[in-house]
């Protein structure tokens, strides 16, 4: 069994009871295979048979959780693959990420979803949850096999940018899911409403291109809480990019609604100005708002109504997205190598406590997944993630593990970095910087 002792950090648990364990303890973290054994107090003599890592100037965290990635795998393996969408998460940190089902084919039926926990087990370095399809094919008319998916080992259900248009279908899904013990994952967008390629705005009036307003998203919002309500099912609202959609889960929430969120890096850290001068790279869906639903967000996160951060992590080719017009480029933009140093931003501006932001990585979304993840009690699983939040780092130096690259943040200089990602007690992630 192998044994390692990471010494010298300043170790982080949102879970553990006691304050004083919970954040900003000194001492050595023992790892005891693919479990986390115990935690010795500063200047502790380490037990021998340990492998010493010295983890000096970083915080020890639970490893961190993605809710919100697409892999691309099967079908376009081009722009990501499994591979190497689990060695870009493991680069930012991530032990455990949730996959998307528009795939080719879509994850609509069990032979898919065996496929990919298959390919996980075989060449992934970290645990890949994958979600199942509310529909066949995404096309929002027939509810797909959710039973032969939940026995292969789906997480959820989602038409994750391709929004289920008819209520009652959602509502059935919703009943589905609750009697499968899984939740959904609505993409809050009313097509009848949407259909642009911006936020709709000053800006977009200025770029002469349509743009989506955001009622579109806050529409879809109140129907899907409404018949979370109604079904008394578990809910969960994917990237929240607007105020008024924030407040209408803040009021279901006070109510007693079982629904749940998340919010991106990029819609906490751009506005729709990044899209000027016709960037295709800023293209995301939903788009980018504006500034005061920047700091509507941040209040959510700080207040509790926001459960998790998820990237939303979304591979393109560069042809995909440098394409002439606007409109004709693909959204999406990568996010799992990006996502600490971007929110270690707000947590050098005061604007959010580093304890928060450790917690909206790990046991908020293990919590929403209802795993026992996101801890580093003795006898968890032994994922944990080392970081460095002083580090200068300019993003994109060096190039990505992923197999994209279509980001805004290449090039910007931040502070914060991760220096090494344990998944099950192994090293799968090591920083030389």
């Amino acid at each position: 069994m192998q044994k390692i002792a990471i010494t010298n950090g300043r170790v982080c648990d949102p879970l553990q009871g006691d304050p004083s364990q919970r954040w900003g303890k000194e001492g050595t973290l023992l790892i005891e295979g693919d479990r986390i054994g115990s935690l010795l107090p500063p200047r502790a003599k380490v037990p021998t048979g340990y492998k010493i890592y010295d983890a000096k100037g970083c915080i020890v965290s639970p490893g961190f959780i993605d809710l919100h990635t697409h892999l691309r795998d099967p079908g376009f393996e081009y722009r990501e693959d499994i591979q190497t969408g689990s060695r870009a998460a493991a680069a930012g940190g991530f032990t455990t990420i949730v996959c998307m089902a528009n795939t080719q084919p879509v994850n609509d039926n069990k032979m898919v979803t065996q496929y990919i926990l298959q390919k996980a087990k075989e060449v992934g370095v970290i645990e890949i949850l994958p979600v199942g399809a509310v529909t066949k094919g995404l096309q929002g008319k027939e509810m797909a096999e959710i039973g032969g998916m939940q026995k292969a080992g789906i997480v959820a259900l989602s038409d994750d940018g391709m929004p289920v248009m008819n209520g009652n279908l959602m509502r059935r899904a919703m009943e589905y899911a609750k009697g499968f013990g899984l939740f959904v994952i609505t993409h809050a967008e009313d097509h009848t409403l949407s259909g642009g390629s911006m936020n709709e705005g000053s800006c977009s009036c200025r770029m002469g291109i349509r743009g989506t307003p955001s009622i579109a998203e806050e529409a879809m919002i109140y129907r899907d809480v409404g018949l979370a309500e109604l079904t008394q099912s578990h809910l969960h609202v994917a990237h929240v990019s607007t105020a008024k959609g924030l407040e209408i889960i803040r009021n279901a929430k006070k109510r007693g609604v079982h629904v749940t969120c998340e919010v991106t890096p990029h819609h906490l850290f751009l506005t729709e100005e990044a899209c000027e001068n016709y960037n295709t790279y800023a293209k995301v869906n939903p788009p980018l708002r504006t500034k005061e639903d920047n700091q509507a967000l941040l209040k959510g996160l700080q207040d509790g109504t926001v459960d998790a951060i998820a990237t939303d992590h979304a591979p393109h080719t560069s042809f995909e997205k440098e394409r002439i017009p606007f409109e004709e480029a693909h959204f999406g933009l990568i996010g799992m190598e990006t996502a600490l140093p971007i929110l270690l931003h707000f947590v050098h501006k005061k604007e959010i406590s580093l304890e928060r932001m450790v917690a909206l990585l790990t046991e908020g979304p293990a919590r929403v997944l209802g795993r026992s993840l996101g801890t580093l009690k003795k006898g968890s699983l032994a994922n944990i993630t080392l970081f460095d939040p002083k580090l200068p780092v300019t993003l994109g130096v060096g190039g990505y593990v992923s197999k994209s690259s279509n980001t805004p943040f290449t090039g910007l200089k931040l502070k914060g970095a991760v220096r090494a990602t344990f998944y099950r007690g192994e090293k799968v992630f090591e920083n030389s910087l």
